[in-house]
C-alpha cells in the first residue's frame, strides 16, 4: 500500500527499528524488493535516484512503475526520490506523486546548502512530501560520504532548524558505491548526534557495512539506511550465473527471474538485519 515516508519514519523512531530503503534500478528490482518486504513482513521505502533517470531518460516511467508496485503491496510503501539536486526533477517528482525526496546540496557552501534546501523543503511541504537532507563536508574534496568525513552534530542541529528538513543524511564512515563490506562506522559520533538532532538520522552507502555493524548503528541511533550496490551485486550475479549456466538463453525471464528472486531473498534478509519496523505498527495514510 502507498504509504507516506515520514509515517514509516514516525512508526520506526517510536518502536526503535529501522528503515530500509532501497533503491530501484528498473521494474524487475521493485518487484523484487517489494515481494523482500513481504516476506519479511515490514515497511519498506523504494528509493529512485537522479542518476537513474537519467539513465532511462525520463524519471516518469519509472517512478509510475514504481508507485504501481507500491500501490498493490499488502505491506507499507512509499517512493523517494534519492540524491536529486535538481529543483525541476523534484517538482516532477511532486507532480507525478513520491512521497519524499532527498535533495542534495551538500556539494555547495553551507549557507548556500541551507538555502537552497530551505526552498526545497517549503515546497514539498506545501503538497505534504517529506524531504530529507544531506550536510556537506566543507572543503571535503570526496564529500560527506568520504571515509573519513564526519557530520558535526552542532553543525547538523543547527542545519535541521535552519532548513526545516524532515530527515538528515549524515557522515559516520560509510562510503557510497562500496562492493566490500568493511566499512568501519563511528558509533560515539552517531550517539552524539542522535542525542543532537530532532529528526530521523540516515545512514548513505550502507552496501559496504557488515550485518553486525548495520543492526548495531540501528539501535544507536539511525534509522534510515540506504543500500544500493549489495542488492545490486545479488541481481547480478544471479542473472550472470543463469547465462553461464546455459549459453543458449534468449529469454530474458529465464535470467532476470533468478536476478529477481536473488534480490528478494537478500532484501528479505536485509529488512531482518536492520529489525526493520513492522508493516502493522505504521499509520496508513495515503501520500496524495
Amino acid at each position: 500500500m502507498l504509504t507516506a515516508t515520514t509515517d514509516i519514519l514516525d512508526a520506526a523512531v517510536r518502536g526503535g527499528h529501522g528503515v530500509g530503503a532501497f533503491n530501484v534500478v528498473q521494474l524487475e528490482h521493485a518487484y523484487a524488493l517489494v515481494e523482500g518486504a513481504e516476506r519479511a513482513g515490514t515497511a519498506l521505502v523504494l528509493q529512485i535516484s537522479e542518476n537513474c533517470a537519467r539513465y532511462h531518460g525520463s524519471l516518469a516511467p519509472l517512478v509510475l512503475a514504481a508507485l504501481a508496485v507500491a500501490a498493490d503491496a499488502p505491506v507499507p510503501v512509499a517512493v523517494h526520490l534519492d540524491h536529486i539536486q535538481s529543483p525541476e526533477l523534484v517538482e516532477r517528482g511532486l507532480d507525478l506523486g513520491v512521497a519524499s525526496v532527498m535533495f542534495d546540496a551538500s556539494a555547495d557552501p553551507y549557507a548556500e546548502n541551507v538555502a537552497r534546501t530551505r526552498e526545497i523543503a517549503r515546497r514539498c511541504h506545501e503538497r505534504g512530501v517529506g524531504v530529507e537532507a544531506e550536510l556537506g563536508e566543507v572543503g571535503g574534496k570526496d564529500g560527506v560520504h568520504a571515509p573519513g568525513a564526519r557530520t558535526d552534530p552542532a553543525e547538523a542541529a543547527a542545519y535541521v532548524a535552519a532548513t526545516g528538513v524532515d530527515a538528515l543524511a549524515v557522515a559516520v564512515g560509510s562510503s557510497h558505491a562500496m562492493r566490500t563490506r568493511d566499512a568501519v562506522l563511528d558509533f560515539d559520533r552517531i550517539a552524539e548526534l542522535r542525542a543532537a538532532v530532532a529528526v530521523p538520522l540516515v545512514l548513505h552507502g550502507a552496501s559496504g557495512v557488515p550485518d553486525a555493524d548495520l543492526a548495531r548503528a540501528v539501535r544507536a541511533g539511525l534509522t534510515k539506511v540506504n543500500i544500493s550496490t549489495h542488492l545490486n551485486a545479488a541481481f547480478t550475479g544471479a542473472a550472470r550465473a543463469a547465462l553461464a549456466a546455459d549459453p543458449a538463453l534468449v529469454d530474458p525471464r529465464e535470467y532476470l527471474g533468478p536476478a529477481r528472486a536473488a534480490v528478494a531473498t537478500e532484501a528479505a534478509r536485509l529488512l531482518g538485519v536492520l529489525d526493520a519496523v513492522p508493516a502493522g505498527a505504521v499509520r496508513k495514510r495515503e501520500t496524495r
